[in-house]
């Protein structure tokens, strides 16, 4: 080998060296990537693929809403939701627990090829929290116990909620709040004689009641329909179409008013003339056609001292007709006010007697009308005239003979004639007396 050729050769094997640990480093650094990726690639993807809790009661977590019920006690009978989940939940709790609250916590549970919720007969189910409860094909709730709903979003594609009441139990229902969407709202279950007692208190319904749930109330609430309300509000005042908003375009619902009082005559006249009577507070209320706008849990109750004083009236008018004495007009307003007849707006799960109190949620308890009761004057009567002392009456003149004519004329003759004679007589009676005492 040639020098140079030599030179070549060592000159190829220095750069070899040299070029060893530059690729050493290079194939180390790729599969260090190579194994920082996949530690953190694997862990991601196993993660991924565990199933995720879907519920919470109390600080554990449940991989289901009906799991979750199953797990609720006495203590602790909320089940809130994680996740939007698929899923169609039967009310079974221990059977210690008679109740079970469902907060949605903005999520969404859909039904799963039947209805989302089934609340079995002596159950009690609570519905809270911003969320939706979609029943897609099927409906959102049956309900054979108690349905409580406070707020949240009800959807359907067939009939919303049905209830029951057959021979052994009766369904309750209680909506405050929230909104519910459906072609059907309400309806009966199969096996149903009737609805049960369904009050609503408040909340947008957006489809259809069909006619015949005689023992469904609407109490409050706004309305998409009015179609078959009438039924529900044949005692109701309150149905105000087509509230407006702020800018008068409307909103196209149709909203059953609060509370509201109402007087068909608020000024009455009493005329102690046709006869009195003291008055009740019943009587009161039909005297001037006061009356509510169909609330069934609110009762009317008039002031006690305001009736009170106006039968205090009516007594005086009653004595002074009666002594035949004068009587002022007066008038007594009195105060007619609606009260609750209950205070606690509770369903009891166990009962098949019904709701029971049907309260309504007002912000306007304690309104109130005023009437006014106007007693008609009584005039003093006329005093008679007293009949005039007996005086000394002139004793009466003899009658006088009826005279006519010629026998008035020979009557006045003979008198004249009598006279004469009776003269004649005393003068010869003197003269004779005379010559005797002569003689």
């Amino acid at each position: 080998m040639y020098k140079h050729e030599k030179q070549a050769v060592e000159r190829l094997q220095s750069n070899h060296i040299h070029m060893l640990p530059t690729l050493s480093t290079a194939i180390i650094t790729f599969f260090l990537i190579i194994s920082l990726s996949g530690t953190m690639l694997f862990p991601m993807m196993a993660f991924a693929d565990e199933p995720q809790p879907v519920a919470q009661v109390g600080n554990t977590t449940y991989m289901s809403v009906q799991d979750a019920i199953g797990h609720t006690s006495l203590k602790n009978n909320t089940v809130t939701l994680l996740t939007d989940t698929t899923e169609s939940v039967t009310v079974t709790p221990p059977k210690v627990v008679r109740g079970v609250t469902l907060e949605l916590n903005g999520h969404v549970l859909n039904a799963s090829n039947t209805t989302a919720i089934t609340v079995p007969a002596n159950m009690q189910l609570t519905i809270t929290g911003p969320g939706t409860v979609a029943g897609g094909t099927q409906p959102a709730v049956d309900c054979r116990g108690a349905l409580h709903v406070k707020s949240g979003t009800f959807t359907s594609d067939a009939t919303l909620m049905r209830f029951a009441e057959t021979d052994g139990t009766s369904a309750q229902g209680s909506f405050s709040g929230g909104t519910f969407t459906a072609p059907m709202l309400f309806n009966l279950l199969d096996d149903a004689k009737n609805l049960g007692y369904v009050t609503v208190r408040g909340g947008e319904y957006r489809g259809m009641i069909p006619a015949g749930l005689n023992t469904l109330v609407l109490l409050s609430g706004s309305f998409s329909d009015t179609s078959n309300l009438a039924p529900y509000l044949a005692d109701s005042l309150g149905l105000i179409p087509d509230g407006t908003s702020g800018d008068g375009t409307g909103d196209g619902m149709f909203h059953v008013g609060d509370l509201a009082i109402s007087s068909k005559q608020t000024s009455v006249e009493l005329d102690p003339a046709n006869g009195l009577q003291q008055l009740s507070a019943d009587d009161l209320l039909t005297l001037t056609g006061t009356q509510l706008n169909g609330i069934a849990d609110y009762r009317l109750v008039a002031d006690s001292d305001q009736l009170q004083a106006l039968n205090n009236q009516i007594d005086r008018a009653m004595q002074a007709v009666g002594k035949r004495k004068a009587f002022e007009t007066v008038s007594q307003n009195i105060t007619i006010t609606a009260v609750r007849n209950g205070a606690d707006d509770v369903i009891d799960a166990n009962s098949s007697r019904g709701a029971g109190p049907q309260l309504r949620t007002s912000d306007h308890d304690g309104i109130s009308a005023q009437v006014a009761v106007t007693i008609k004057a009584v005039a003093e009567p006329e005093k008679p005239e007293e009949p005039g002392k007996p005086s000394n009456p002139e004793k009466p003149e003899k009658p006088e003979m009826p005279r006519s004519g010629s026998a008035v004329q020979a009557l006045a003759i003979i008198s004249l004639l009598l006279v004469i004679a009776s003269a004649i007589c005393a003068y010869a009676t003197v003269h004779l007396q005379s010559s005797r005492l002569h003689n």
